[in-house]
């Protein structure tokens, strides 16, 4: 499965609005609403409801993508997410606000690094675990 990588910077940018809104409202139910979308995202990047208003919206108007980039990387990257936004939930519902703050920081910095620059952290720590991984399977089968 391959994705448009301009519904992904769509996807961060309303990413980025609401974990932004959680650290306004310091709001643990927002931050486990984007959990949330991040699992669904995570398990199939094409049937979060982000990838849902791009393809309505967004997609009729821009045409067909010049290049498409592999799902792989994006599952892991909402994955990730996913984790700092469960932190961030948990912190904020459980009285640790410190806790929930630093982890959406945490998911807000990726998302908008994602949004303004393309710049995908979680798809690019993906790659390098697999360049790891393979190094290490390489070495390995030297022994």
């Amino acid at each position: 499965m391959e994705l448009d990588p301009r519904g992904q910077r769509f996807a961060a940018t309303l990413t980025s609005i609401v974990i932004a809104l959680v650290l306004i409202t310091g709001s643990g139910w927002l931050a486990l609403a984007q959990a949330v979308v991040f699992a669904i995202t995570a398990y199939d990047p094409r049937r979060g409801p982000y990838a849902l208003i791009f393809r309505a919206l967004v997609l009729p108007r821009l045409g067909p993508p010049a290049e498409r980039e592999p799902a792989a990387p994006v599952r892991f990257a909402q994955l990730v997410g996913f984790t700092f936004l469960s932190v961030s939930a948990g912190g904020y519902l459980g009285g640790a606000e410190t806790l929930g703050t630093v982890a959406a920081a945490f998911g807000l910095l990726a998302a908008f690094l994602n949004a303004a620059f393309g710049l995908c952290l979680g798809c690019e720590a993906y790659l390098a675990i697999r360049r790891l991984s393979n190094r290490t399977a390489e070495n390995v089968r030297k022994v």
